[in-house]
């Protein structure tokens, strides 16, 4: 049976959901009625107004929560709030990453390489994801469908790399599934009714891609509203069978 038709006051986690396509699952989330509580968490507060705004008008049903995922402290804090009040999740998505900021952008060529930069990418993009998987590993252990999905990226597949450069952001977001599949093995054994998923959600307007949006085609270029639509509509589809998987936002397997 698909997924999202055994989901009833369900618990959801949006890590990373100040902005972009956290934001937007959030919004989502909160129209949707098979969901009875949404824990979203964001890294700075002067940015994640928008987010707040929304705890204050569905005060019964958000609950905003401060976690930089590079801190394994904070998350096991985080993971700890979460447990005095529900015993469990079924859908955690992880919507953090990074691909450039104030002090750097994703490397065009080897002379751009820069280790303090690699180290960075992968602390975010990778060591973040399966340090939560560590964490909430005991709200997963229930009976009950549930879903851990990382937001990756098409850059991640080694096969379906043709044009090279950006090596930081491909090799973290590459680790990511590694990350992510082996813990699905795990998950297999001590909470075999999650399933661990890595998503591609394409090309999003967003304040992460906007550098870089000007060769990409309109049609191509998803706006959060409906890249969360058709993330969700993935999610919803999954099937028993499909936990270490790396989906496409159309349902489409994506190689390694």
């Amino acid at each position: 049976m698909a997924f999202g038709n055994t989901l009833n006051s369900a618990n959801a986690l949006i890590i990373g959901a100040s902005q972009g396509i956290g934001l937007g699952f959030v919004r989502k989330l909160l129209e949707d009625d098979r969901i009875a509580k949404v824990y979203a968490t964001y890294r700075q507060l002067e940015s994640a107004s928008e987010l707040i705004a929304l705890e204050k008008k569905y005060s019964d049903k958000l609950i905003c929560l401060s976690l930089d995922i590079t801190e394994e402290s904070q998350i096991a804090e985080v993971v700890q709030r979460i447990k005095t009040e529900v015993n469990k999740l079924h859908l955690v998505i992880n919507c953090v990453g990074i691909l450039h900021d104030d002090t750097f952008q994703p490397e065009k060529s080897l002379k751009q390489i820069n280790s303090e930069n690699l180290l960075r990418y992968f602390q975010v993009n990778s060591i973040g994801s399966i340090l939560l998987a560590k964490h909430l590993l005991p709200l997963f252990r229930h009976s009950e469908n549930s879903v851990f999905a990382s937001i990756s990226a098409k850059l991640a597949s080694i096969g379906d790399n043709e044009i090279g450069g950006w090596y930081g952001y491909r090799a973290s977001k590459t680790a990511l599934n590694m990350f992510m599949r082996t813990a699905a093995i795990e998950y297999g054994r001590s909470c075999p009714k999650t399933l661990i998923v890595t998503l591609h959600p394409g090309t999003t307007d967003t304040r992460l891609s906007r550098p870089f949006q000007r060769n990409v085609p309109p049609e191509k270029l998803f706006s959060v509203e409906l890249c969360v639509t058709q993330l969700l509509s993935v999610i919803d589809q999954l099937q028993d069978g499909d936990s270490g998987k790396f989906f496409s936002w159309d349902g489409s397997k994506l190689p390694w």
